[in-house]
């Protein structure tokens, strides 16, 4: 088990992330965040305890994108597969998710929903992932964004699959330490 709590004077958040795959408990106080999140955590095959609360729907979305990135930062194996790249249809929509798992924090979007887009970009940094998403096509933002997080979860799944003893890297086991 993952787990990241984060609390501010706007927020408080807590993420975990399960073993048991079939565990799914989202309570933002947001209902599409909610969905969103139920949805991203199945297509990864993540078991997740999600709470937050908060004074705005904007801190409560940017603050569980920081604690849920943070905790997939620290759930990939050093042994993960590293990559991963899926393409989703919905309806009208038809979304394209890679990301490097590797620590390099970088994001490129958009969505067609700042909000949404948002959410990305603060996972991306907090996960510390290379996370590039592109809406294909697509007129309705429910269907881009639910096709993004389906496609960003199964891009995951991928990603965070553990290869055997190989780090895929051509530098090999990245350490860094952090002295204060």
């Amino acid at each position: 088990m993952t787990q990241v709590l984060r609390e501010t004077r706007e927020t408080k958040v807590r993420v975990e992330l399960l073993k048991d795959a079939s565990v799914s408990e989202v309570s933002t106080t947001i209902p599409f965040l909610d969905h969103m999140l139920v949805t991203l955590g199945r297509y990864a095959g993540l078991g997740l305890r999600v709470s937050a609360s908060g004074d705005l729907r904007h801190h409560i979305s940017e603050d569980v994108a920081i604690a849920f990135g943070a905790a997939i930062a620290a759930h990939v194996p050093p042994t993960a597969a590293r990559y991963g790249d899926r393409t989703i249809p919905m309806d009208d929509a038809l979304v394209h998710c890679a990301i490097d798992t590797g620590g390099r924090p970088y994001y490129q979007g958009p969505l067609p929903s700042a909000t949404y887009d948002h959410w990305m970009r603060s996972f991306a940094d907090n996960a510390r992932t290379t996370l590039h998403i592109r809406a294909l096509r697509g007129r309705d933002r429910h269907h881009i964004v639910e096709a993004a997080f389906k496609a960003l979860g199964l891009a995951l799944r991928d990603a965070m699959c553990e290869t055997g003893s190989a780090v895929f890297s051509t530098k090999g086991s990245v350490a860094l330490e952090v002295r204060t």
